[in-house]
């Protein structure tokens, strides 16, 4: 299992909201649609190989 980092994120209401909507469009937590935004950016620019496991929809 891979070690997650932890650290607090300050966004504004409509920048939450907006993520908010859709993760529940893409049946994930807001938790995990950050991340699965992170990840493709990361993969999108080159910054991680692309044999990193991508975050999974939660269940």
């Amino acid at each position: 299992m891979s070690k997650k980092k932890v650290f607090p994120l300050r966004l504004n209401a409509e920048t939450w909201e907006a993520l908010e909507k859709w993760s529940a469009d893409e049946f994930r937590s807001v938790n995990g649609q950050i991340e699965w935004i992170i990840h493709n950016a990361l993969k999108k620019e080159g910054r991680i190989k692309s044999s990193i496991q991508q975050p999974k929809k939660d269940q």
